[in-house]
């Protein structure tokens, strides 16, 4: 029987090939390079991509041209070609499923905090470096997904399969505690600086219960939603654990503090002035049964263009005011946000501190060449940080602009999910990183 939901677009089509070329050439290159064979494509790959990356796992030297711009475009591929298996599997693609992967963005700041501290042994230490610990952060969204996708308790909401769900998530964060804690126990700086591990193995316990302390917050999540944002829960909390294990050993000084609460706590309160401001015509639209930004079954765009009814004009009216209150939309334009003013203060309020990022440092750079010009001396503007923090800004305002104007088909909701979270990601993650970092001292 024909199913529209199992139909490829051809720009889906083109993406699953792409990325079928991708995986082909780095497996040709490495194998090629195992048997000793000089080539150039193993030349290319190694000094591209990966002596860059084992290079960052001992210092900082990991980004270039190429493998940056190689890098945003496997993103975009992978977001394509994800968003098309996703809807294949008829999985979840509300803001819930948004907010059950939200601990993995976590999990991907504080590991990569952790391995910036030293704490990982050197045999892990290389996969805690970008872009290696995104597709570590999605082996275990996928793991967790799996199990409670192939299990009978994925289709029941009793009693009997929470707590069998709980179990597994239970057995999955003492799977990345005995992992990442074996590690991080046998690392130089731990046996060296006679860090005491107390606080990760309490963050662990905490994880694990929980995860049945969770149940009524989580209610109306899938089952396969709890089981990935209670994994993702429990290796948030054993890294912020051996976080906090190296902040005991190691105090952070006094002036080291303000920065996270105004990291945090600015974005925080972005996110709830939009939603806000955008909750009432969030439900009113959901009362006749829209979702500001996808059209209704059936329609493309331009059918919904041509189309006049007093329901496209209620779409219409309060589209702009209801995207703000959707998390797909707020939390990226708080990540934006977070990453301009993390990067801001670290490196103006911070000497001594420098940005990784070459596109970054571009921006920085010409920020430079307008204080030059413009004879700005302050302290706080003088590294010339503020151009990026200004960009930042501006490309969170355009992400809303973006997602209150663009309509996606029904079909394209997980694909609008997925680019909802890549925006977040690539926002949130490097400003939780980067204040991680200052706070520490690392």
């Amino acid at each position: 029987m024909y199913n529209p939901l199992e139909e490829m677009y051809d720009y889906e089509r083109w993406a699953l090939n792409a990325l079928i070329v991708v995986a082909f050439l780095f497996v040709s290159g490495v194998a090629l390079e195992e048997a000793g064979v000089d080539n150039p494509l193993s030349e290319a790959l190694f000094e591209f991509y990966l002596d860059p990356i084992s290079g960052e796992s001992s210092g900082d030297s990991g980004y270039n041209r190429v493998n940056t711009i190689t890098y945003a475009l496997v993103l975009g591929l992978f977001v394509i070609a994800i968003a098309a298996w996703l809807r294949f599997l008829s999985i979840d693609p509300s803001d819930s499923s948004l907010l059950a992967l939200l601990p993995f963005v976590t999990w991907a700041a504080f590991g990569e905090v952790v391995e910036d501290a030293e704490m990982f042994g050197a045999e892990l230490a290389p996969y805690f470096v970008s872009p290696g610990i995104h597709f570590q952060a999605a082996f275990w969204v996928v793991l967790a997904g799996a199990i409670a996708y192939s299990t009978d308790w994925e289709k029941g909401d009793d009693e009997s399969s929470k707590a069998n769900l709980e179990s597994i998530a239970s057995v999955l964060i003492i799977v990345q505690f005995v992992l990442y804690g074996s590690s991080i126990s046998s690392s130089s700086i731990v046996l060296n600086d006679g860090i005491g591990l107390a606080p990760m193995v309490v963050s662990a316990a905490v994880a694990i219960a929980f995860t049945r302390l969770s149940r009524p917050s989580i209610a109306s999540f899938t089952p396969i939603q709890r089981m990935v944002y209670l994994t993702g829960f429990g290796g948030s909390m054993i890294f912020l654990g051996a976080l906090a294990s190296y902040a005991m050993a190691h105090p952070p000084e006094q002036d080291r503090i303000w920065p996270l609460i105004a990291v945090i706590g600015i974005p925080a309160l972005l996110c709830y002035a939009m939603y806000s401001n955008g909750r009432e015509a969030n439900e009113e639209l959901a009362r006749h049964g829209f979702v500001a930004g996808i059209l209704p079954p059936g329609i493309n765009e331009e059918q919904y263009n041509s189309i006049s009814s007093p329901d496209k004009d209620l779409i219409q009216d309060l589209r702009g005011r209801a995207s703000m209150a959707q998390p797909l939309v707020f939390l990226a334009v708080a990540g934006q946000v977070m990453d301009g003013l993390a990067t801001w203060i670290g490196i103006d309020g911070f000497p001594g501190l420098s940005e990784k990022h070459i596109v970054s440092q571009g921006v920085i750079d010409w920020g430079l060449w307008l204080n030059e010009k413009l004879g700005i001396t302050h302290g706080m503007l003088d590294e010339g940080v503020w151009l990026f923090t200004l960009v930042k800004f501006a490309l969170a305002a355009l992400i809303y602009y973006f997602f209150s104007i663009l309509n996606f088909e029904h079909r394209e909701r997980h694909l609008r999910l997925l680019v909802g979270l890549a925006m977040l990601v690539v926002g949130m993650a490097p400003g939780l990183r980067d204040v991680g970092r200052l706070t520490l001292g690392v």
